[in-house]
């Protein structure tokens, strides 16, 4: 049973001798049931006395809450294109909202949400109870640790590190700076991993010099960067785990006076927009942020209509997109310039 006498679903499903999925259609008034089956179920949801919640927004669709981390996040931006081209309604909220009253919890089980899509850093224990106590089904994007219990969508970061790094081996850089997110980020974690196997498997052993830590934005990049340049032997190449900290790396290149990439390489993560725009444009690994929107909205939509996921934990591929930002090393020391102070 569920909060307040009400039967589970699956307690419906069980009395009347059908699967969750056809319970799900009898509410939803769906046209693929038996006239017998339907009125089987209707017995038993009647004799419980069960009534949907009013979860359906104005145009027959579900009403779902979308939790980002900021709206003016280009990361976030993304992830909100995919989740809105599906048959969807949306409500937004934003972690980074200073008006809001209320924690982002309260917001999500408001009355009329029927659940949650959420691209936060982390669930803590006593909002996942919340949710759980609620018994509105969450998909979180991007998710920041493992949990076996929670559905989510991610993508393969540890591969997309090794590509990266890889590509600049390739290409015969041999000190490789990894400016990673913060380290207790899951996703963060993996692409640093990513970039460690790519060394070893190139014989080279990790220098914990070249390895910093960020905060997934171009402050961050721009920082590591310049201590990463104030090396007595800086690196030729760097890979950023983000995009943002990718141009932040380049900013920083520039403000030593160097080249970007006959002087020193760049390689980013996520591949959003202005990585494509920027001046030079950015080598990067593709996150495929729009398709875990998308994939994150079709898991809740299927969990809503009462399917089991036959995958909770979706990882979707990356893929390694080669421009302007990449290039072999000098070939001597001398043919390459020297980091000036940086610039304040």
């Amino acid at each position: 049973m569920t909060r307040r006498g009400r039967p589970t679903l699956a307690a419906v499903a069980a009395e009347a001798g059908v699967s969750l999925a056809t319970v799900s259609k009898v509410l939803n008034d769906r046209t693929d049931v038996s006239a017998r089956t339907r009125a089987r179920v209707r017995v038993v949801l009647d004799e419980h006395g069960y009534e949907p919640t009013a979860h359906r927004g104005a145009r027959g669709r579900w009403l779902v809450s979308l939790v980002l981390p900021a709206l003016d996040s280009p990361y976030a931006l993304e992830v909100l294109r995919g989740v809105t081209a599906s048959e969807l309604d949306v409500v937004v909220c934003s972690l980074a909202d200073s008006t809001a009253t209320a924690p982002w919890t309260a917001q999500v089980l408001a009355p009329g949400r029927a659940g949650t899509i959420a691209v936060v850093p982390e669930l803590t224990p006593a909002e996942r109870g919340l949710l759980a106590g609620a018994r509105t089904p969450c998909v979180v994007v991007d998710p920041t640790s493992s949990d076996p219990q929670l559905p989510s969508v991610g993508a393969t970061n540890r591969a997309g590190g090794f590509a990266a790094t890889r590509h600049l081996l390739d290409l015969g850089h041999r000190r490789i700076g990894v400016i990673g997110g913060p380290r207790q980020v899951l996703c963060s974690r993996e692409r640093v991993e990513g970039y460690a196997a790519a060394l070893t498997s190139h014989g080279l052993p990790l220098d914990p010099a070249l390895v910093r830590s960020g905060d997934f934005h171009h402050a961050g990049g721009l920082a590591a960067t310049r201590a990463l340049l104030a090396l007595p032997s800086p690196p030729s190449a760097v890979f950023a785990g983000s995009d943002e900290q990718a141009l932040g790396a380049v900013d920083a290149a520039r403000q030593a006076g160097l080249r970007v990439p006959e002087d020193l390489s760049v390689v980013g993560f996520d591949d959003l927009p202005v990585s494509r725009w920027a001046s030079p444009a950015l080598t990067t690994v593709r996150q495929p942020l729009a398709e875990m929107g998308a994939t994150a909205a079709a898991m809740l939509l299927s969990l809503l209509d009462g399917v089991p996921l036959d995958q909770p934990q979706v990882e979707l591929p990356t893929r390694l997109c080669v421009r302007a930002t990449t290039a072999p090393p000098p070939r001597t020391s001398e043919g390459r310039r020297r980091p000036q102070a940086a610039v304040a």
